[in-house]
């Protein structure tokens, strides 16, 4: 099976503006990983950038906030 290529490969940045909107509501991250059914563990490595989520869980975690993907996740060209 062929491994996921990261966002660096395709020349992209993203920054997750999770932990912002997170705490604007007073939500830990326990609350939003159970709110989402998913682990706390996943929140925190998006919100570190060490885990891109996919495009579904992006389109829920941005649901959940009531916001755009793209307000939730910036995303800029890396210049190399």
């Amino acid at each position: 099976m062929a491994r996921k290529k990261s966002s660096d490969e395709y020349g992209i940045e993203w920054k997750s503006r999770l932990k912002v909107f997170r705490a604007e509501q007073d939500l830990t991250q326990q609350d939003v990983a159970d709110k989402l059914k998913i682990t706390r563990q996943t929140i925190s490595g998006i919100e570190k950038g060490k885990y891109n989520p996919s495009l579904i869980l992006a389109y829920k975690i941005a649901n959940m906030f009531n916001v755009s993907i793209e307000e939730m996740f910036k995303f800029s060209k890396i210049d190399n």
